[in-house]
């Protein structure tokens, strides 16, 4: 069982002021090739997996955000950390 849920939002700032979107798919399919377990929420992307393999992928995708031109990036992030073991399921399945 996996160790860390990471909710993580990115905002990337453009140079032109150019649409967001094109680069929160690309942080998307960052964590898509890592392949962890994730879900995407309207406003933040949560992944489940174990911590380091988890910074590992935020680290990349902004890394890739300033590949891509942005300036600077803004990476909200929530963690939830139990060495017990957790996963999304776990804290959502009595609302499916």
């Amino acid at each position: 069982m996996t160790n860390a849920l990471i909710s993580i939002q990115i905002i990337p700032k453009t140079k032109n002021g150019e649409d967001v979107i094109p680069y929160v798919d690309e942080a998307i399919k960052i964590i898509a090739e890592a392949g962890v377990k994730y879900e995407v929420h309207p406003l933040e992307t949560t992944m489940e997996g174990e911590l380091p393999q988890l910074f590992t992928i935020i680290t990349k995708m902004n890394e890739r955000m300033i590949e891509m031109g942005s300036r600077n990036v803004i990476s909200q992030v929530k963690i939830l950390y139990q060495p017990t073991g957790i996963a999304m399921d776990d804290l959502t399945e009595k609302y499916r």
